[in-house]
């Protein structure tokens, strides 16, 4: 279909997260060959794609959201203010239909906006299919409201598209095996024209940082990133350690901090789509680390960092291991033990031979396997595949 016009549906802002970063970058990559739209909370503009902005009466996440630092959560919220939202989806989702008359519809989470599209589907004859996250699946597998409605909208979806085979495992495990013919795994990826290795002078004079060692951590801070075990690390870490990011686990951290004197970390914060600063971030670190306690579904930042030639100290959870080769573009490290993350942190901090080749390794990984461009194609190959005629639309408009 030459003239392909796809829409997306996507929970949350696509700054601040792993999923909206993910949303950010695909939707603006797949712009570059056809007409792209998306229903999103969101009134910055992403370049070519038409943003159909959803005012939401309550926020409401699966984790918490760096960008929503008073949300609720789905777990936590009732019925009157999850039908707010619902409607207010709703009927930006239908807006968007109506006006810009897609071809196909591409939703970021296994809900709620698959609430959504399975009535699209039914109502207008559009196909759809789902990227799964990760991330709500906690949410499904704790609050027992959510599963049955979700998988019966998963049953209209062309297909389900997990991050990684951990993904797929933990999402069959929690919504059952009765989705196997329409499963397809696709990772996430970076965009590395923009996430490469820059100059740092600036980063080392505003935070004091000539001739440091650095290692970074970047995300959101919540219970499930193991960031506390880094900061006990830092105790033994000899370097600097510095948190990028901002959440509910914050003020405990700094607690933290505080309590045991550790005077090597400093918290930089929530970078707010300053994506040129983040970059500057992971080019200065020696290392960077992601000390998940969870099984985190892939990790954009561990591509990111990688990308910009910085190896990776991670925990073999979910994932992870999809990107990241323990000894060649980076080390593994046991969950919740603070003195493995700084006994490879040291390792690396010292063996700058090793580190090096393991730097020059990950970026070659990031470019050959998860650029944007390579990632894209995959989507653009199914939605030329399951494209379909908005059979009821209300206008005539190309």
């Amino acid at each position: 279909m030459a003239n392909l016009k796809i829409l997306y549906l996507q929970t949350f802002p696509v700054f601040g997260s792993g999923s909206g970063t993910y949303a950010r970058e695909l939707a603006r990559e797949v712009a570059k060959k056809y007409k792209v739209a998306m229903v999103v909370p969101e009134k910055r503009e992403i370049p070519g794609v038409k943003i159909y902005n959803v005012n939401l009466p309550v926020k409401i996440a699966f984790t918490g959201h760096p960008e929503w630092p008073d949300c609720k959560l789905y777990t936590k919220v009732g019925g009157k203010e999850l039908s707010a939202n619902y409607l207010a989806y709703f009927q930006k989702t239908i807006e968007a239909v109506n006006d810009f008359q897609p071809n196909i519809i591409h939703v970021h989470h296994l809900m709620p906006l698959t609430w959504i599209a399975r009535f699209v589907k039914i109502a207008y004859g559009l196909n759809f299919m789902v990227t799964v996250h990760g991330s709500e699946l906690p949410t499904l597998e704790n609050d027992k409201r959510y599963p049955f409605l979700t998988a019966e909208a998963l049953h209209k979806a062309v297909r389900i598209i997990p991050n990684s085979f951990w993904t797929r495992d933990w999402m069959i495990k929690v919504l059952g095996n009765g989705f196997k013919d329409q499963i397809r795994v696709i990772p996430g990826g970076v965009d590395v024209n923009k996430f490469k290795k820059v100059e740092t002078k600036d980063i080392d004079e505003k935070y004091d940082l000539k001739g440091k060692k650095v290692a970074i951590f970047a995300g959101k801070l919540t219970p499930y990133k193991g960031v506390k075990y880094l900061i006990y690390a830092a105790k033994k870490i000899k370097g600097e350690v510095l948190i990028l990011g901002d959440g509910p686990e914050k003020k405990k951290l700094e607690g933290i901090v505080a309590e045991e004197k550790i005077n090597n970390v400093r918290f930089i914060g929530h970078l707010s789509g300053n994506t040129n600063l983040l970059v500057k971030f992971y080019s200065r670190a020696n290392v960077f680390v992601a000390p998940s306690v969870w099984d985190e579904p892939l990790g954009l930042v561990i591509l990111e960092s990688m990308a910009c030639e910085t190896p990776v100290v991670v925990t073999r959870k979910g994932g992870i291991p999809l990107a990241v080769k323990d000894g060649k573009t980076g080390l593994f490290i046991r969950p919740r033990n603070a003195n493995d993350i700084a006994d490879k942190v040291n390792y690396l901090f010292s063996n700058e031979e090793k580190r090096l080749k393991m730097a020059k390794e990950a970026r070659r990984i990031a470019v050959e396997r998860f650029n944007w461009k390579t990632i894209a194609q995959r989507f653009i190959d199914k939605y030329q595949k399951f494209a379909s005629i908005n059979k009821f639309a209300t206008n005539n408009k190309v």
